[in-house]
């Protein structure tokens, strides 16, 4: 899994972080070939505390709404759902990431 945000962050430095307001979002873009819609998600992102989530998420909002479009009929629907996502500060995934990269020791791993 590929994590945007953390080279160089301890198991410890991530939970700081995330304890002080940082989270990991994914991001959705929509690009569309004429008659072809495709929506994906981004890898994992991390936003610091403080940071807007929105702000990092604006290149695949800009990416949807240039790319988007064109496909009928998902293209115009899958972009306005991408950008409504994105500008709302992506998907939240924290939970799920610091269970799978940073457990806290001594609370048992889900299996």
């Amino acid at each position: 899994m590929k994590i945007v945000g953390i080279e160089r962050m301890s198991a410890q430095d991530l939970h700081d972080a995330v304890a002080r307001g940082g989270r990991f979002v994914v991001y959705q873009y929509c690009i569309s070939v004429l008659v072809m819609s495709f929506r994906r998600s981004s890898s994992v992102h991390f936003v610091p505390p403080g940071a807007s989530a929105a702000k990092k998420g604006a290149p695949f909002t800009l990416l949807s709404l240039v790319a988007g479009w064109w496909g009928i009929p998902w293209g115009p629907i899958w972009t306005i759902s991408t950008v409504f996502k994105n500008s709302s500060g992506g998907v939240d995934v924290t939970s799920g990431v610091m269970q799978a990269i940073a457990p806290r020791p001594g609370i048992p791993q889900a299996s």
